[in-house]
């Protein structure tokens, strides 16, 4: 205490961490996973240190439940691996162990270190500085200076109850500030993804991003384009997923990290109907997590992507294509613009195109086309994205309305919404069998020799 206050007076830091009781911050240890816990406790029994790290610790301190609880330790992959009978080594950028406990899966990262030292093996950069190797162990100390933001760099140890803070985490978040470890630029460099995930925490934890950590966003965003597609898919799943997906995006926009990272960003300022469409599929998203239904990847996808098909439909048609052949164009056109960008993955694909190409078989309400589309695997994701259509106004409200009358039906009340949907069919089917009507004339004609005829077999049939 008398050096912590030493040290405000004269305008240093402590150069140690701080240790902090439970009294101060809150967590109990009944907060963490069972399997988390085991996993500390084992690696600290076999002698090395371990602690819940990052974003667990901060989001039970800021009275979020974690999704997940991930550890950190000073022992090596290879150790880590020798104290588990179930655990496996995966990972190429930086190596981290899978320990199974039960149904639960821990990841466990080794300390990290300084890299470029003389004693350290340089990690491998690219020539932007973003690091693409780097399996540099070393102490926590060096742990808690790599890692990302302040508030990700708190450990807690569920056997004493207590967190380590080596950059005054949690002063700032009890601040609501978010504050990058190091220098901003340099950090941003080494992995431009930072500059997603500091929008989405600045989203998810409603805090403000420290202005040194702002500024360089708008200069540097065009090193996302330097990102392998599939860690920027993964960064967008958990962004769309985080309960704040709309905060986030207007976020996005707002920086300038948007531009190239999905089409329909680029243009939803110049797209009202668009941006009215993708405000209700966001809303709709936040909701479900919030009261924690699951949301489907494809589905949200599909949503944010569906402007550029009808962008793209229409040209096509403009340019001389036939309606439908023009909109499945469109479709593989647009996921193929995506797939430089973001490694969608087949089966998230396979979605969104099931989802997109109910909607024109929407539109056919009569003969037995109505009851096959129920049969379908994504008919009710592609009602509810008919019903999203209808909300913002692309579509009648009517249409949508008739399909979920027509899913809550019965078989009878089904037949007759059928029937009703296509009297003028049947009419038309009905004439087209009629053969042409004769003149007045011809009528009575055939009438009288109908008659005569009658006459003459009477007549025969009386002679003996």
């Amino acid at each position: 205490m008398i050096r912590k206050f030493i040290s405000r007076l004269l305008g240093r830091k402590p150069s140690g961490p701080c240790v902090i009781p439970h009294a101060r911050h809150g967590i109990r240890r009944e907060a963490v996973s069972n399997g988390s816990r085991r996993v500390v406790e084992t690696l600290q029994d076999n002698g090395y240190q371990a602690f819940v790290v990052g974003g667990a610790v901060r989001d039970l301190l800021a009275g979020i439940r974690p999704k997940d609880f991930d550890v950190a330790t000073s022992a090596t992959p290879e150790q880590v691996r020798q104290c588990f009978r179930r655990a496996r080594i995966i990972g190429r950028r930086f190596q981290i162990v899978h320990v199974t406990m039960g149904q639960e899966t821990v990841e466990v990262t080794t300390f990290r270190g300084h890299h470029g030292q003389q004693d350290t093996p340089r990690a491998q950069t690219d020539d932007q500085g973003r690091v693409l190797r780097d399996n540099v162990f070393g102490s926590q100390k060096e742990d808690a200076a790599r890692r990302d933001f302040t508030v990700n760099a708190l450990y807690y140890d569920p056997v004493t109850e207590t967190v380590t803070d080596y950059h005054q985490g949690l002063a700032d978040l009890e601040r609501k500030t978010l504050r990058m470890i190091g220098h901003p630029a340099t950090r941003y460099r080494e992995d431009p993804v930072r500059m997603l995930r500091a929008v989405r925490l600045a989203a998810k934890l409603d805090f403000s991003i420290d202005a040194e950590t702002l500024r360089p966003l708008g200069e540097l965003a065009g090193l996302i384009e330097n990102v392998p597609p599939s860690r920027l898919f993964d960064e967008m799943l958990k962004l769309l997923s985080s309960g704040h997906a709309l905060k986030c995006l207007r976020s996005l926009r707002a920086e300038g990290l948007h531009h190239g990272l999905l089409p329909l960003l680029d243009v939803i300022v110049e797209q009202p109907q668009g941006e009215r469409f993708v405000t209700l599929a966001l809303e709709n998203t936040d909701r479900r997590v919030r009261e924690g239904r699951p949301i489907s990847p494809g589905f949200l996808f599909a949503t944010l992507l569906w402007n550029e098909v009808l962008i793209q439909w229409e040209a096509l048609k403009a340019g001389g294509e036939r309606p439908l052949p023009a909109f499945y164009q469109a479709m593989d056109e647009v996921l193929g613009a995506q797939a430089e960008k973001l490694a969608i993955t087949r089966r998230v694909a396979s979605d969104i195109k099931d989802i997109w190409a109910l909607q024109p078989r929407f539109e056919t309400r009569s003969g037995k086309r109505p009851h096959g589309m129920l049969e379908k695997p994504r008919f009710k994701a592609g009602l509810d994205f008919l019903l999203m259509r209808a909300e913002s106004g692309e579509v009648d409200a009517a249409l949508a309305q008739w399909w979920s009358d027509f899913l809550d039906a019965d078989g009878e009340t089904r037949a007759a919404m059928l029937l009703a949907q296509a009297p003028d069919t049947q009419k038309k089917r009905r004439r087209r069998k009629r053969k042409p009507a004769a003149d007045a004339t011809d009528a009575v004609e055939a009438a009288e020799a109908t008659d005569s005829a009658s006459a003459a077999t009477a007549a025969a049939t009386e002679c003996p």
